[in-house]
């Protein structure tokens, strides 16, 4: 019973499992022997900061960490200098050395808001992708076929449009699927669209003579606006180093449905848990609420989650204004289009008519008409939405 209870908790939300039988054996072995299994996850340090998206990932791991998985958290040094071509139209950028350390200097600060420390193994690739030497990249990429490289979806695509693909983007699946065999790893965890460089682990460890690990997939996390996945570049998303008011306050800016999605793949309550919210008759934003804060504490601790509510509750509640203000400073009069830019409330001309035309822009507290409106000497609360405030001082 503590098994398939295991095993419905880990299989949550995921995409899907290869190996099955793989994924029981290991819980059997910790159940019944106190035996650990492998987890291999790899980061490639491309960006410093993580956001909820990437979390979901995170979140399973942890998940695992309670039925006996040892983490290594593998950080891809030597692999983001070639540059990963999963979902590119074209050869990426590559990274310098420092860029990938000094990215993943950030990375491992945050990954421990998630992961459990003692049971994490940091590790980078390098370490044994350097000693491989030209000898063993010759030999490993014995192991594969053009013919197979070109079943990915992204490599078929440009191979069809003629779009140049390099030959070290070939390497980098390999070198991937080379770090399971060196690892000898249970499972591997990554996203949907990582299948191809997850299945390539299998296939190498057993060209090595290794035990075949399985294989889990997880889903790419739909970001605020509930379509689209979550992207910095789209905008919908939700930073980890994000501050405890500004996290709480997007996570409550979900909608209900996105709000249960949220609950099954960033939560940490049980699927029973979960389900008896569903049936509990609790006031949806009640149950929002809740989530904000869990997710909230995770990266901030629960005195600036619970702070982060009674902010939002008596700006939004009692229609107060923010306790904590970002002030500027202007020479009048000046036109609010570029007080509004140089105070980070809109991020261009265009978007602050659009707010104006929605009548979400407002000035100590009154909602603002005209676009063309200039400020003349004083000292002004300017507001954008629901969320955002600056205080304004006209020299």
């Amino acid at each position: 019973m503590k098994i398939q209870e295991a095993l419905t908790e880990i299989k949550r939300g995921c995409l899907e499992l290869i190996d099955e039988a793989k994924l029981v054996k290991c819980l059997t072995a910790w159940f019944e022997k106190g035996e650990n299994w492998r987890v291999k996850a790899g980061f490639d340090p491309t960006a410093p900061d993580l956001h909820f998206g990437h979390t979901v990932l995170l979140s399973k791991l942890a998940t695992m960490q309670k039925y006996g998985a040892i983490v290594w958290f593998l950080i891809g040094d030597f692999t983001a200098t070639i540059g990963d071509p999963t979902g590119k139209n074209q050869t990426r950028k590559v990274l310098s050395r420092d860029e990938v350390l000094a990215n993943a200097k950030t990375y491992e600060k945050q990954v421990f808001k998630i992961l459990d420390p003692d049971k994490t193994k940091v590790v980078f690739n390098g370490e044994w992708l350097n000693e491989l030497g030209a000898a063993g990249i010759v030999a490993l990429s014995r192991e594969s076929s053009v013919a197979r490289m070109l079943e990915r979806d992204d490599f078929e695509k440009r191979y069809r449009s003629q779009t140049p693909i390099a030959i070290s983007e070939f390497l980098y699946p390999l070198l991937q699927g080379y770090d399971s065999v060196h690892l000898n790893s249970d499972l591997e965890l990554g996203g949907s669209d990582q299948k191809f460089n997850l299945l390539m682990g299998r296939q190498l460890q057993k060209a090595y003579g290794k035990s075949e690990q399985a294989v889990m997939t997880t889903p790419l996390l739909e970001g605020l606006d509930g379509a689209q996945k979550m992207s910095k570049s789209l905008g919908n998303y939700i930073g980890v180093t994000e501050s405890a008011e500004s996290q709480y306050a997007k996570i409550l800016s979900a909608s209900d449905d996105l709000m249960w999605r949220w609950y099954e793949l960033l939560s940490f309550k049980t699927l029973k848990e979960i389900e008896e919210l569903k049936r509990g008759g609790e006031h949806p934003k009640t149950i929002k609420e809740a989530l904000a804060i869990e997710l909230t504490a995770r990266y901030h601790g629960l005195d600036a989650a619970l702070k982060a509510k009674g902010e939002f509750d008596r700006v939004h509640k009692q229609g107060d204004t923010p306790s904590d203000m970002a002030s500027f400073s202007f020479e009048a009069p000046i036109w609010i289009g570029k007080a509004f830019a140089e105070a980070k409330l809109v991020d261009s001309s265009s978007e602050l008519n659009r707010m104006i035309q929605s009548k979400s822009v407002k000035i100590n507290a009154k909602i603002v008409e005209d676009f063309k409106t200039t400020l003349g000497a004083g000292e002004y609360v300017a507001q954008v939405g629901k969320r955002k405030f600056a205080r304004i001082k006209v020299n």
